[in-house]
C-alpha cells in the first residue's frame, strides 16, 4: 500500500491531521524497531548461554531467523 495512502487512512480512522498521523506511524516504526533489536539482543544472550547441545542449535536457528528471516542463508554442499 502506497505511504499516502496509509497515511490518510490512519488519518481518518483516528480524527487526525496528515501531519499528526504521520508523527504517529513514525512513533509506531521507533516501537517496532526497538522492539525488533530486543528480540535480537534476546535470542543472542540465550544461544550464548545455552550449554546444551541440541537446544544450542535450536536457539541458533531462532537467531538466524531473527536476523535473516529465514533458517539458512545457504546450505553446505560440500561433505
Amino acid at each position: 500500500m502506497p505511504l499516502a495512502v496509509e497515511v490518510r487512512r490512519v488519518a481518518k480512522e483516528r480524527h487526525l491531521t496528515i501531519s499528526r498521523a504521520l508523527v504517529a506511524l513514525a512513533e509506531r516504526g521507533v516501537q517496532a524497531e526497538a522492539e525488533a533489536q530486543r528480540s535480537l539482543r534476546s535470542a543472542y544472550r540465550g544461544y550464548l548461554a545455552e550449554k546444551e547441545p541440541s537446544r544450542k542449535n535450536a536457539l541458533g536457528k531462532t537467531l538466524v531467523r531473527t536476523i535473516f528471516g529465514k533458517d539458512a542463508i545457504a546450505e553446505d554442499s560440500v561433505r
